[in-house]
């Protein structure tokens, strides 16, 4: 069953927190559209039946896209 990923509990933040950040990050916002749109893409994929091959690819895709924000954030608190 296809279940959307939730990146505010990978990133260790309230929903209210990561809005903040966003607010005063254009990038950040970014990001967060290109790995919203991701995750759909899998969420779709899963969900219609699509080759393990092409749902592994988008689950990659998802994945750097998670791991680009979170560097991201971490830069962000570290400057």
């Amino acid at each position: 069953m296809p279940v959307k990923h939730d990146l505010l509990a990978d990133l260790n933040l309230t929903k209210e927190a990561f809005e903040a950040l966003k607010k005063t990050d254009s990038q950040l916002g970014l990001l967060h559209e290109r790995y919203n749109a991701k995750d759909a893409e899998v969420v779709v994929a899963e969900g219609n039946g699509a080759s393990d091959d092409q749902v592994t690819k988008l689950r990659k895709e998802r994945l750097k896209l998670k791991d680009d924000i979170v560097a991201h954030v971490h830069r962000g608190k570290s400057s």
